[in-house]
């Protein structure tokens, strides 16, 4: 039974104190759904077994209001946000509010990985344009083929929409390098500039490790595909 003050122990009245240090071996006592918990914890990226435990006793601490609060942003997240019907972008209806802002430049489109990446970039306050979002990149040895990215959508995207500048700014690794490449052979014979970030970014790095400064720079000093 759980109550805004804290858990009490089924079979007592004493309250459970998630503070208390509790051996691995004692984990089942603490309850099927505790040790429930700290598995599906422990499924996250980057999160061993005693991170999870840490953040699982953490929300035993809370009080049930915020405790659930996360668990209903979580049901949100799944139920509201989508891919934006143009550029693939996480959006909460058709398009994505970049693609819906009038102001923006239509004629530069940017493009890049994953969200994540288009938030790196738009906080740099250097980027006025469009982006698409490939949702991954070319990675034979993780068997990740172009067909599994948006770059179909791509290449019609950039056949039907009047753009004077196609900006890869897929991540400067092997695999980046090699998916701007391939793009830039799916574009041959288009009358179109193609560019890249300039190489202030360090070579096998990620976009959202890079400060807003770097990302600045990159992007006014983006190279020539062609």
């Amino acid at each position: 039974m759980i109550q805004d003050s804290g858990l009490v122990a089924s079979g007592g009245s004493t309250p459970f104190d998630p503070r208390s240090p509790t051996p691995e071996s004692r984990m089942p006592e603490l309850t099927e759904s505790v040790t429930r918990m700290i598995k599906e914890i422990e499924k996250l990226p980057g999160i061993g077994r005693k991170s999870a435990e840490r953040i699982a006793y953490h929300l035993l601490k809370v009080d049930k209001i915020e405790a659930l609060a996360l668990a209903d942003s979580i049901r949100a997240v799944k139920e509201n946000v989508r891919y934006c019907r143009d550029c693939f972008n996480l959006a909460e209806e058709d398009l994505c509010d970049i693609c819906r802002d009038p102001q923006r430049n239509q004629s530069l489109l940017c493009v890049v990985e994953q969200p994540r990446d288009v938030i790196a970039l738009e906080q740099t306050g250097s980027f006025d344009g469009l982006y698409h979002v490939l949702l991954g990149r070319i990675a034979p040895l993780d068997k990740i083929g172009p067909d599994q990215l948006t770059i179909g959508p791509l290449v019609k995207r950039i056949k039907s929409e009047a753009f004077e500048e196609i900006i890869l700014g897929t991540n400067p690794t092997t695999e980046g390098d090699g998916t701007a490449f391939y793009i830039v052979k799916q574009l041959e014979g288009f009358p179109i500039k193609m560019t890249r970030l300039a190489r202030g970014i360090t070579s096998g790095s990620d976009l959202q490790f890079a400060n807003k400064e770097m990302l600045a720079d990159a992007l006014q000093g983006r190279q020539s595909l062609k």
